[in-house]
């Protein structure tokens, strides 16, 4: 077999940077990235024959760890009646009903093939709901390569370090306003510059897309007391966050209900698809019942189905979430504790399962604050925990994730690297 430099090369004369989203490319960490040949439990396993305990978790629906047995034999009963029918199937309807059963604010729901389309697709119906054109959006939240929301963006974009995208236009860009995350007068000072203008606010409660930012108490309340008061849709971009923190995603946590859910990752089971969903109100003004048009040819497609499907309820059979959030504090707790050690300001942000990184004397609760810690920090930390069988989000500005399969071994073996790591610096 070839070795990652060797495709990595190949790839380089095919593929734009030689990879399929750009934060792969390893650019803000350095090195060639290296490319997988088999993923199980809690580890890849490279081309090169190295293993990594991995912490990126295909960027967050393998929650039951990678290859689980119960999700492949799903996606191998689903495969022999066929692989996309282009007419509805029976596990749509199994699959709407569980989101409907979990997630407090979706009362109907339309499946799409990505988290992407799911956000797109969720602003469209928001302004065609309203018959309003402006939408607000948090600088460092990322909802995908949408046009109109690659304005102050995270994840790749912001990885690359050009957050406003080339080919956005100026028109496009003109209908979107950025607020700052945790800030509630400056989204109500965008409120009343725009009376009657804007269609909703779209965030990720927890932003997840310029490493972790948590929100502030009462920021969630406010701002859909905010969206109430003014006739706005209040979106909740949960594809990252959904069926990862509960089973009702960050509304498990908050309590505070929006009138718009998008959902994506996790509900494939590590097959491409996405979902949003919220009021029947607003839901029913949709093609073909209104005139909010969205369509998708692999919309519900069944193995994405089938894969979803055993994910999802193998979490209702299980709960796991109390020790997913043990496995998370332990990885917090490490961090914290050889940062303490060494002296060096780390802040390591951490809910159930998910956790990130800021090498920052202060605490973030923005996207300014977040981009003003210690990059170079990260990537040495980065660097010695792969050299080392630990696989981080090759990014300052990512979000890290534990699965069930960490447990026992493997997250004691991680916990050891990244100490040393810290303590290397």
């Amino acid at each position: 077999m070839k070795s990652s430099e060797q495709l990595f090369q190949e790839a380089l004369a095919m593929i734009p940077g030689g990879v399929n989203s750009p934060v792969r490319a390893f650019r803000s960490v350095g090195g060639i990235p290296f490319f997988t040949k088999s993923a199980n439990g809690a580890r890849l396993t490279t081309v090169d024959n190295k293993q990594l305990i991995d912490f990126v978790l295909t960027w967050g629906p393998a929650i039951h760890g990678h290859n689980d047995p119960e999700i492949r034999k799903a996606i191998q009963e689903a495969l022999e009646a066929g692989t996309s029918f282009g007419t509805p199937n029976p596990l749509e309807v199994e699959m709407a009903k569980l989101i409907l059963e979990c997630v407090p604010a979706v009362k109907k729901v339309r499946m799409t093939n990505s988290g992407t389309e799911a956000t797109m697709s969720a602003i469209r119906l928001a302004r065609g709901y309203t018959g309003r054109e402006k939408i607000i959006k948090f600088s460092g939240c990322y909802h995908g390569h949408v046009d109109s929301l690659l304005v102050k963006a995270g994840s790749g974009a912001l990885t690359q370090g050009n957050p406003d995208s080339a080919g956005v236009t100026k028109g496009t860009a003109a209908d979107t306003l950025v607020a700052e995350y945790n800030n509630l007068p400056d989204v109500e000072k965008l409120f009343e510059a725009n009376p009657g203008a804007i269609a909703g606010v779209i965030l990720e409660p927890y932003p997840a897309n310029v490493g972790l930012i948590l929100p502030q108490k009462g920021f969630l309340e406010g701002l859909r007391n905010l969206c109430t008061k003014h006739g706005a849709v209040l979106i909740f971009d949960e594809v990252m966050t959904g069926f990862r923190l509960s089973l009702a995603g960050t509304q498990g946590l908050h309590h505070v209900v929006p009138d718009l859910v998008c959902l994506g990752k996790i509900i494939g089971g590590g097959l491409p698809v996405g979902a949003f969903g919220g009021k029947a109100e607003i839901m029913d003004k949709l093609a073909p019942l209104g005139p909010v048009y969205q369509a998708g040819t692999l919309s519900g497609n069944p193995l994405a189905m089938a894969a979803g499907l055993a994910a999802v309820r193998k979490l209702k059979r299980e709960n796991p979430y109390q020790r997913l959030d043990r496995l998370g504090i332990k990885v917090r707790d490490t961090l914290l504790s050889a940062a303490k050690a060494k002296g060096i300001p780390l802040h390591v942000p951490q809910v159930g399962s998910m956790f990130s990184l800021f090498f920052n004397p202060e605490v973030v609760n923005n996207y300014d604050q977040a981009i003003a810690s210690n990059g170079d920090l990260y990537r040495k930390v980065f660097r010695y925990a792969l050299d080392h069988g630990v696989y981080l989000a090759p990014s300052p500005y990512e979000t890290a994730f534990i699965s069930t399969a960490h447990e026992g071994v493997d997250i004691d073996q991680a916990c050891a690297t990244l100490d040393l790591a810290i303590r290397s610096l």
